[in-house]
């Protein structure tokens, strides 16, 4: 009787830490992405209008959540899943509009179309 205990509590043990090592192993293999990724980044802007165009911008793409952007500081915060989208989406989307990020920049032809008071100063 003991043989049969002892051998079950055996098995237990060696299926434990085989799921241990599998889940360990699937978390190493590759960054999971998640559904509520948290980003702020820098996108050049005045005023209101700004806000309102730089937020929509940002939630024309598939996969924002949350796009706020502050005109005191210029950082846009957004919550994304990024199993449907990136930062760097979101990025070329609010270039596309006229607005400048560090990575992505506004087309000049774009930039000047924007109304006189969102024409910020360029980098």
């Amino acid at each position: 009787m003991k043989n049969i205990i002892l051998g079950m509590m055996l098995l237990f043990v060696a299926f434990s830490t085989q799921a241990q090592e599998t889940q360990g192993t699937a978390e190493l293999s590759g960054a999971k992405k998640s559904k509520n990724a948290k980003y702020e980044f820098e996108v050049n802007g005045n005023c209101e209008q700004c806000k309102k165009r730089i937020e929509k911008a940002a939630f024309s793409v598939s996969g924002v959540k949350s796009a706020e952007w502050n005109m005191e500081n210029h950082l846009l915060q957004v919550i994304i899943n990024e199993e449907k989208c990136s930062v760097l989406d979101v990025k070329k989307v609010v270039a596309k509009v006229g607005h400048d990020s560090e990575d992505v920049k506004a087309t000049n032809e774009v930039y000047n179309k924007l109304h006189g008071c969102c024409q910020y100063e360029r980098k």
